[in-house]
């Protein structure tokens, strides 16, 4: 059963993805139909996060350590910040 799935799987390179989403930006920009261009803009960023949610996802994790972290360094002298704004 495992086997199945390995060979269901597709790696996708950030080369390919970032080669058909500047194409797809280039269709966008010369069709005319608005409903057009936005079904492409989606599929262009349904393209994009392919391979780039990932990274997004840890990048947001890892700002949102930083800024847990500030504030408890901010709340170590006891002080109610609550307050303060």
């Amino acid at each position: 059963m495992s086997e199945e799935v390995e060979e269901q799987f597709e790696e996708i390179t950030s080369e390919e993805v970032d080669r058909v989403v500047a194409q797809l930006e280039t269709l966008i920009e010369s069709t005319g139909s608005e409903n057009i261009s936005s079904l492409l803009e989606e599929a262009m960023n349904e393209i994009y996060y392919l391979v780039y949610e990932e990274e997004t996802e840890e990048e947001t994790s890892e700002e949102s350590a930083e800024d847990e972290w500030e504030v408890e360094a901010s709340d170590e002298g006891g002080e109610d910040i609550s307050e303060a704004a």
